[in-house]
């Protein structure tokens, strides 16, 4: 069973920036992609970042909507991945999710709230 559990969420200013962790169980974690997804009220969840580990090198990608504002990074040795979001504009306010898949199984956390006002 894996478990994963964000947390920094909050309200912050356009322009502002934000720091969400995402903290996984398991000792599957340094070998399992992880993906940051995020729903705004009203809309469909919809993918952010990813982030895989081949040895020492990291592989990211981003949705066009916020890349070169955000960055995802992992910390194998805390189970953790994180989503550094810089210049945040209002239209990224959304609940934020990490999400991983383990043997065909995809596990979702419970999601983090982040609110950039104008």
């Amino acid at each position: 069973q894996v478990q994963l559990v964000e947390s920094g969420g909050g309200l912050v200013q356009a322009g502002g920036s934000l720091r969400l962790a995402c903290a996984a169980s398991g000792s599957i974690f340094s070998k399992s992609a992880m993906r940051w997804y995020r729903q705004a009220p009203g809309k469909q969840r919809e993918f952010v970042a990813f982030i895989i580990s081949t040895g020492s090198t990291n592989y990211a990608n981003y949705a066009d909507s916020v890349k070169g504002r955000f960055t995802i990074s992992r910390d194998n040795a805390k189970n953790t991945v994180y989503l550094q979001m810089n210049s945040l504009k209002p239209e990224d306010t959304a609940v934020y999710y990490c999400y991983t898949e383990v043997d065909g199984t995809g596990y979702w956390g419970q999601g983090t709230q982040v609110t950039v006002s104008s």
